[in-house]
């Protein structure tokens, strides 16, 4: 169940915190909605942020047809995807030790534009769901002009690794003795109350998905 790893996947710096683990990679996946993609176009290098939704094997990316972004990737050129998780601030004794927890995802590959109506359809509800599960039975779906207008791009899970940073800060021994609070600071994506639109009449309350709404995946 582990990612092979490859030249480009496997962590030459603090190599103990890389993670192959499909199921931890997948969690990560699941629990972020928005990537950072990187590529180049004739030696420039671009990194563009943007939404995405896993489905099995596959990420999906998504946006206007113009996209001058899904239109380079759609050649076949090599793409990089990371999305990172920040869990908590790690507070040491010196300056110098004071870190981040984290969780991240680096993916490499080829992305190819889906273009059967049925997949791309199914795609879209795939990013609904990744941002916020349930509200795609609520709302009207895509016409057939916005299908146009919109382009799906999947890139293969296949050359995948994570990293992750998690536990105390870790001083050095003599500054142990340093009359200093360390620790941990933890921190997380928390939803406030829902704001309704102006012009969403009185009878209609806000759905239970944005009352209960969590990033955390179980």
């Amino acid at each position: 169940m582990e990612f092979p790893q490859t030249e480009r996947t496997t962590l030459k710096r603090l190599p103990k915190r890389g993670v192959y683990d499909r199921h931890l990679v997948y969690g990560i996946l699941d629990e972020g909605f928005i990537c950072h993609v990187g590529f180049a176009v004739e030696g420039q290098p671009f990194v563009i942020p943007t939404g995405y939704a896993r489905v099995g094997e596959q990420l999906f990316i998504h946006g206007s047809q113009v996209s001058r972004m899904l239109r380079t990737l759609s050649s076949g050129i090599d793409v990089c995807v990371a999305v990172t998780l920040v869990d908590g601030l790690v507070l040491a004794r010196s300056a110098f030790h004071h870190s981040i927890n984290y969780r991240s995802v680096v993916m490499f590959g080829h992305a190819t534009i889906v273009d059967d109506r049925e997949a791309k359809l199914a795609a879209l509800f795939a990013f609904s769901e990744q941002v916020i599960p349930g509200r795609w039975n609520d709302v009207r779906e895509p016409t057939e002009q916005e299908l146009r207008a919109t382009t799906v791009l999947s890139l293969p899970l296949v050359e995948v690794s994570a990293k992750v940073r998690t536990g105390p800060p870790i001083d050095d021994e003599e500054d142990y003795a340093l009359n200093v609070w360390a620790g941990v600071l933890p921190l997380k994506i928390q939803a406030g109350a829902p704001i309704n639109d102006p012009r969403l009449p009185e009878a209609i309350a806000a759905p239970s998905y944005t009352l209960k709404y969590s990033r955390e995946k179980n």
